[in-house]
């Protein structure tokens, strides 16, 4: 995809950190996050990321909260343009 080398700044696990991470190749479909979230706007897109990778990294509440917080922002954008 790109001749930039990430390794100077994610190290020798390029692979999983970058172009993989494995919390988001865990849903039991087989699909990756990135194949559903790109077909969205960023605030849709993120809000599926955190519901996605909930429970499989760090903080689960975290990531709901969070999923919760771009949902709010996606509503209250489209209650201003609507």
């Amino acid at each position: 995809m790109s001749d930039f080398d990430y390794s100077d700044y994610v190290g020798d696990n390029i692979d999983d950190l970058v172009n993989h991470p494995k919390h988001y190749l865990q849903h039991p479909s087989g699909v990756e996050c990135i194949q559903i979230t790109e077909h969205f706007n960023f605030c849709v897109g993120n809000a599926i990321k955190y519901l996605w990778r909930a429970g499989l990294k760090d903080n689960t509440i975290q990531d709901l909260c969070k999923a919760l917080w771009y949902i709010e922002r996606e509503i209250e954008r489209r209650q201003r343009h609507d």
